[in-house]
């Protein structure tokens, strides 16, 4: 499950850019590695086959992106709205169940980081098989510390490894966390949950009939090409919100249907916000945790992230910097979980921040925003060899392009010219016109746009590779 926002995580998750596509650990992005742990479950009597992501329409190209780079060939299912986790399990349950076929889903979020893979992969292959005799399985983390931002799992005496589940509770408060770290019957909800596609629909069936009549629905409107499943947006909108865990796990104890807790002890961190990120990090013999360009005097079990340039900070003590090129972040690091707040108020303001970097990721390259005034705006483009821009025009500015790096294709009007380093162009006001990289290279040009208007929404497409003119 890919459709996740991380506000927590502001500014360097945003909607435009959230935190499961960042490389917050490791080289690899956060959705890269659960991929990549998933693909990993094979065993002599555990087949993985093709991985199924369900996902927002908005990051798609992302999303195949990130997937062709580590060579994985997934089927990708898009929301065509946001609601919440239940209808996304049950999208991808009707897909994996397509045919007759009955598999053990595998559900994981995208954004989580594991410490011990082997660990992982014993714990996971235990509920598969587990979840093939027809029960649903929960992988529990063993708390090491009275935690109250996560929901807790309570079970009854293992056997075999494996518990049976007798309650899910809401998240605590410090002194009832502290309690249930010392009686020792809890753990951590980790989100991840094993059990049959027939299961998982029962179930749905037997306790939210709403959300599985609504959901199939819209999947069996669905429309497909070779890169997308798109269930229908207009059967999705009448889908209610909700949930797994309120759907249909929390229901299932001393039910039909038998629930079963399989502990997890690999290092887990979901990375639900920065002081869980300053707890994944390597930290220094002061507990300091630097990321990029950072200089640290005379501070202790602090966090500095840095993407953009130096930051130097000083006696500080149990703090979060976060430096992006167009935001930063100051916070105490026991109330980074407040950092969401921040994010309601940039969109309350109508404020871009909160959605979108300065610099945005396109499927055809990026674009960074350098400088903007009134009736102005400079961009830095990229386009990877091969690609193109959308064939466009504009009613309310026109384009001045001047390359930088590689060889550029220009289109406008009835002209097609090529441009190579140092060479530019001009695009008047309303001309037709497309950039495209023909090269082998990395394209790289400065726009300079200038008009009356000059948001993003300024564009009309008449031809687009990606798909984008009709959606």
């Amino acid at each position: 499950m890919a459709g996740g926002s991380g506000t927590r995580l502001w500014p360097l998750s945003r909607a435009g850019f959230p935190k499961q596509f960042l490389a917050l650990s490791g080289e690899a992005t956060l959705f890269q590695q659960a991929v990549e742990r998933l693909m990993g479950l094979e065993a002599d009597d555990i087949a993985v086959s093709q991985p199924v992501i369900v996902g927002n329409a908005e990051h798609r190209f992302m999303v195949r992106e990130q997937l062709l780079e580590i060579d994985v060939d997934p089927l990708i299912m898009l929301e065509p709205s946001a609601r919440n986790t239940a209808p996304a399990m049950t999208l991808a349950a009707l897909q994996a169940s397509a045919g007759h076929a009955d598999p053990v889903l595998v559900v994981s979020p995208s954004d989580q980081t594991i410490g011990d893979e082997d660990a992982f992969t014993e714990a996971l292959q235990l509920a598969v098989r587990t979840a093939a005799t027809g029960a649903f399985v929960i992988l529990g983390v063993t708390p090491d510390r009275p935690e109250t931002g996560y929901g807790y799992i309570r079970s009854n005496a293992k056997e075999g490894g494996v518990a049976s589940v007798a309650q899910f509770v809401e998240k605590p408060d410090a002194a009832t966390a502290a309690r249930y770290l010392a009686e020792g019957h809890y753990t951590w909800n980790s989100g991840m949950f094993v059990v049959k596609a027939s299961v998982w629909l029962a179930a749905l069936e037997a306790f939210r009939p709403d959300i599985l009549k609504a959901t199939r629905a819209s999947w069996e409107a669905r429309k497909e090409n070779e890169r997308f499943i798109r269930p229908s947006r207009a059967e999705f909108e009448h889908v209610p919100s909700e949930s797994v865990d309120y759907a249909v796990l929390e229901r299932c104890p001393g039910s039909a249907f038998d629930i079963r807790m399989v502990p997890l002890n690999a290092a887990w961190n979901d990375l639900g916000a920065w002081d869980a990120v300053w707890m994944a990090s390597e930290r220094d013999a002061r507990g300091n945790a630097a990321h990029g360009d950072v200089m640290m005097v005379d501070s202790d079990n602090t966090l500095v992230h840095a993407t953009s340039r130096l930051v130097g900070v000083v006696g500080l003590q149990d703090v979060i910097v976060v430096e992006t090129p167009d935001a930063v972040l100051v916070t105490d690091r026991s109330r980074s979980q407040e950092v969401k707040k921040i994010v309601a108020k940039l969109g309350e303001r109508g404020r871009i921040e909160h959605a979108l970097h300065r610099k945005v990721h396109r499927p055809w390259g990026w674009y960074d925003s350098i400088d903007m005034g009134p009736r102005f705006q400079v961009k830095r483009i990229m386009v990877k060899p091969g690609a193109s821009l959308s064939l466009q025009m504009h009613h309310h500015r026109a384009e001045h392009w001047i390359v930088v790096t590689g060889t550029a294709e220009v289109t406008c009007g009835e002209r097609k010219i090529l441009l190579t380093e140092n060479q530019s162009t001009y695009i008047p006001l309303g001309e037709v016109h497309r950039l495209a990289n023909p090269g082998r290279v990395d394209l790289e040009i400065i726009e300079v746009q200038s008009g009356s208007y000059l948001g993003e929404d300024d564009i009309v497409r008449f031809e687009d590779t990606y798909g984008r003119t009709g959606n």
